[in-house]
């Protein structure tokens, strides 16, 4: 059985789309409590109870982003991307270069802070300089989005709101 090739975005890449930007917002807004749970502990102090609970739910959200992306990137293998709906190089171009940073930011920053709570402590700091990279890429991206929705008219943002039909 042959894959179904869509010629917009499949359900299951603008699901693992929205899923892995909502766990990322979490990560980003929570994520703080690690730093206190991690401090506390290398002080051999205590922590709260909701420090407690976000800095494991930042555990394990984390690897499950680290496992999404992984099923993300087969699924593009898979399927593919939809093609730009412009024929701008420039636009093109940028918009394959902030997706691809997405994708290795998906996966060094989890695995940094695996190794940094497994092998190094040290590597955390590396695990922490991803926050402003992050925010600075769902900006652009966000506002690429809005600019080809709003200004351009062109269907970009659609395409990751309502599933391609299987192409024909």
């Amino acid at each position: 059985m042959s894959p179904q090739k869509f010629a917009g975005y499949a359900p299951i890449q603008i699901g693992l789309h929205w899923l892995i930007a909502a766990l990322v917002l979490f990560q980003l807004v929570f994520g703080e409590s690690m730093v206190t749970a991690t401090e506390a502990a290398e002080e051999g102090e205590t922590i709260g109870t909701s420090d407690f609970i976000l800095a494991t739910a930042h555990y394990w959200v984390g690897i499950t982003i680290l496992i999404l992306v992984a099923a993300r990137l087969i699924v593009r293998l898979r399927n593919g991307a939809a093609a730009p709906v412009d024929d701008n190089p420039i636009m093109a171009l940028a918009a394959k270069a902030t997706h691809w940073l997405f994708y290795l930011l998906l996966v060094i920053v989890p695995t940094t802070g695996l190794l940094a709570v497994y092998a190094n402590p040290e590597i955390g700091e590396i695990h922490q300089l991803a926050k402003p990279a992050f925010i600075v890429l769902i900006v652009l991206h966000a506002g690429a989005a809005l600019f080809h929705h709003f200004i351009l008219h062109d269907g970009t943002l659609r395409r990751m709101l309502v599933p391609a039909r299987p192409a024909q």
